[in-house]
């Protein structure tokens, strides 16, 4: 069995790449979640190391939470922020915000420029040609030149 054959195999199978699952205990975070109960939720996740205890070794990791509505409906945007303090990361949360939604503004015009320049190819011609247009002479009703 080639390489490119046992890794289609395993990929084909879901219980086992679950069962190759291992947790990173050397990367654990435990997540801490902050809210005004309006707009914005601020979450911080603390490292720790295996058995639990803070590893002051490592930062705390911070990221910004809130949901626009659009158009569309409701629409989750979240942001890294860069802090070293929940009062910091809450001064720093709005830019955070506006970064990520010009961001997402910037890539749903990349998508629509994309479309917008997309050729379509018919996949396949009815028998006689165009639908409507000529088969018989060219002309509408079937009419001969």
């Amino acid at each position: 069995m080639s390489d490119s054959d046992e890794s289609q195999e395993q990929s084909q199978d879901p219980l086992q790449s679950i069962a190759d699952v291992k947790v990173d205990t050397a990367n654990l975070y435990r997540e801490e979640v902050f809210t005004d109960l309006r707009i914005a939720t601020i979450r911080r996740l603390v490292p720790v190391r295996a058995d639990g205890s803070p590893d002051q070794s490592r930062p705390a990791l911070y990221s910004a939470q809130t949901t626009l509505m659009s158009q569309a409906g409701p629409l989750p945007v979240e942001a890294p922020i860069e802090a070293d303090t929940l009062e910091e990361a809450a001064a720093k949360f709005p830019a955070a915000i506006q970064e990520a939604v010009d961001r997402l503004v910037e890539e749903a015009r990349e998508i629509r420029r994309r479309e917008t320049s997309r050729i379509v190819v018919p996949s396949a011609m009815p028998p006689g040609g165009m639908p409507g247009g000529g088969g018989r002479g060219g002309i509408i009703g079937g009419g001969n030149f």
